[in-house]
């Protein structure tokens, strides 16, 4: 029977959780926690009210205090479950939706005492304030048809062009600069991306975050959104919106450390409850920030539980897992001496590797429908391969060494690349080791490193020439597309999360031109199986000629499963026009120009093959026939073989 404390204060004996849930707890596998902990409005034998449980076995008291109680530390206490679990609990009568509160806890050690805001908090107030808020997640859903056929959408076999958004600086307020809601900007983004041909958003951290300059990679409230843009019900709203045209939503999600603020999980009770208590493998030296137990069951079960939140209760189609890289290894950016060994001796951080792999194991198990997809930084194998091959699990891999080399090449100026052929050719070395995404994302477009449309050589003309160039390269390699917000108009000034994107630039024709250019490349993208259906099979992909360095040309093929998908791809890198260049083709007949990045409309020359070519009986690349076509300068065309049918009719 529940029983009373502090003249009905609060009602202890009351309790979300079974034994069962406990054991679950105990040993790591209860992966549902945000059901059971944090605040919860429910009814008790009749009374309205609030239900807190919180996760502090460390603590000598812990009390929930707000502005329902004027903020007194102690005057709500919370009752620790008699099962040693460390969990304190209780029912406070009255309290309703949007109640702000915090934890005061008083800790064995030391009499320590601090603030916190709840863990598992579904809402918090607008930083920087830092309380939690009572609330719930009910939500009328309308993305029926986009959940019984997203598994197609979000497939390896599917095509999948990603367009990064950071929610705070996409696009703002005019007259003060300020924040668009998150139902202000669904309509803007659903039709920019739907003009642009994207087929998802992928959102820079939502979860809370108190630094905003942080982009959202520091979160303390690792289950709610962040109220800077509104309330929980409201980023539901988005993301049912962008599901209702079709466009899917990833997330990204940071499991890897969070931030100093003395309100979040850092020294939550009093000890070093959810990090590491030994610095060397506890605190981050590059970000000042502390790294998650991944040894803790407990901490495991947050973690996990938290991933499954937003796949379940906000619909997301994937999770974008952040530096992963950080957690893999025990001496990342530490120097000898920082840094504590493996058991065997290694520097393989084995906990954080039991962890990811749990953790897609069971995403998988849930959500086979959507996605999880690594930033790994390093040569970390099979890191999109299974479990049960030896991999860590993930459904997909960002490229970082094809972003690395691509851009490297293309910032030298042509008459230089004669002598660096090689950073463009050697990623299909590696192309097919992985399920790899092609990122050009925010992390290339800050701190100094300058916008994409700068990191180009020449004046302006060859500028947005060589960016074209390199929009249809990585429209036509092997691997799924992430394109960053600004880059798809040429945006000239390096990104500032504290204002809009430079949209005016649309209405000057070089901008424009790029902005139609990727429209199509999208298009084309997602009409032409060949573009994606091998993606990560090495017979997606033929090389007619990497060797031309010469003249910086290099020129392949992407195959579908499909008879007649086959498309051919040359590429120029010089600002050298190329007449009468002989490419190497199997079937004899019409090729038609399916796109040239020099077409007047895109901003360039012109200069281009009339809609197609005629293949000869002249052998070339070990084909038994040719196409001589023009190649323009700074620029790719992409050519089609003209089906048999139509071929006739043409005659």
């Amino acid at each position: 029977m529940p029983s009373s404390a502090h003249k009905q204060n609060v009602i202890h004996g009351v309790s979300l959780f079974t034994e069962y849930d406990i054991h679950l707890f105990r040993e790591g596998s209860h992966f549902n926690l945000y059901t059971k902990f944090g605040s919860h409005t429910m009814t008790v034998d009749g009374t309205e009210g609030t239900y807190f449980a919180v996760w502090a076995p460390n603590a000598k008291h812990v009390y929930v205090m707000g502005d329902f109680n004027k903020w007194k530390k102690t005057s709500h206490p919370l009752a620790v479950r008699w099962d040693s679990s460390g969990i304190w609990e209780g029912f406070i009568p009255g309290l309703k939706k949007g109640t702000r509160y915090k934890y005061n806890i008083i800790s064995h050690h030391n009499n320590y005492k601090v603030d916190k805001g709840d863990p598992y908090a579904l809402f918090w107030e607008i930083s920087p304030n830092t309380a939690s808020r009572v609330w719930d997640l009910e939500y009328e859903w309308n993305d029926a048809e986009w959940m019984k056929k997203r598994r197609h959408y979000n497939s390896l076999h599917a095509p999948q062009s990603i367009y990064e958004v950071h929610l705070g600086s996409w696009r703002r307020v005019p007259d003060d600069n300020g924040f668009l809601s998150y139902r202000d900007m669904a309509p803007y983004l659903v039709q920019h991306v739907k003009k642009m041909g994207f087929t998802h958003v992928e959102f820079l951290p939502v979860m809370e975050h108190p630094f905003y300059g942080s982009w959202g990679y520091q979160c303390v409230g690792y289950f709610a959104p962040t109220s800077r843009f509104g309330t929980p019900q409201d980023f539901m709203y988005l993301i049912d919106y962008l599901h209702q045209h079709d466009i899917g939503v990833i997330l990204d999600w940071v499991p890897s450390h969070f931030p100093s603020d003395e309100h979040g999980p850092i020294y939550f009770d009093g000890t070093h409850l959810y990090e590491h208590a030994d610095p060397r493998k506890g605190f981050h030296p590059d970000w000042k920030s502390y790294i998650f137990n991944f040894g803790r069951n407990e901490v495991r079960n947050f973690l996990i539980s938290n991933a499954l939140f937003w796949l379940e209760n906000y619909h997301a189609d994937g999770l974008r897992v952040d530096a992963v890289a950080s957690m893999l290894y025990l001496d990342y950016s530490r120097k000898e001496g920082e840094w504590i060994p493996n058991e065997y001796g290694g520097r393989e951080n084995l906990e954080a590797i039991h962890f990811m792999r749990r953790l897609n194991e069971v995403v998988y198990e849930r959500f086979p429908d959507t996605q999880t997809i690594a930033e790994e930084s390093t040569s970390w194998p099979m890191v999109s391969r299974p479990n049960y091959l030896g991999g860590l699990g993930f459904g997909m891999k960002w490229n970082m060494g094809w972003m690395h080399d691509t851009l490297a090449y293309l910032s030298k100026d042509p008459i230089y690349r004669v002598y660096h052929h090689g950073q463009l050719t050697f990623s299909i070395m590696y192309a097919f080791s992985e399920n790899f995404v092609l990122a050009l994302s925010h992390d290339e477009v800050v701190h100094g490193k300058g916008s994409l449309i700068n990191k180009m050589p020449g004046d302006e003309w060859q500028k947005f020439a060589n960016l074209r160039l390199l929009m249809a390269y990585m429209f036509t390699h092997p691997g799924k597309k992430l394109l960053f917000m600004g880059a798809e108009f040429g945006q000239w000034n390096e990104w500032n999360h504290d204002n809009s994107l430079d949209w005016h630039l649309t209405q000057y024709p070089l901008h424009r031109g790029l902005q139609q250019l990727i429209s199509q490349l999208n298009f084309i993208y997602r009409r032409e199986s060949a573009l994606y259906d091998l993606d990560n099979h090495p017979n997606g992909f033929e090389w007619l000629d990497c060797h031309d360095c010469e003249k910086s040309i290099i020129s392949y093929v992407r195959k579908g499963s499909l008879p007649d998908s086959n498309m051919i791809i040359a590429c120029n890198f010089t600002p050298v026009p190329r007449y009468n260049y002989t490419i190497g083709v199997e079937e004899k007949g019409y090729w038609n120009e399916v796109l040239n990045t020099d077409a007047g409309e895109y901003g360039g020359s012109g200069i281009g093959n009339f809609g197609g070519v005629e293949a000869r009986q002249v052998p070339c690349h070990g084909k038994t026939r040719s196409i001589s076509i023009t190649l323009p300068p700074l620029a790719a065309v992409i050519f089609k073989k003209t089906p048999q049918a139509e071929e006739g009719q043409k005659t």
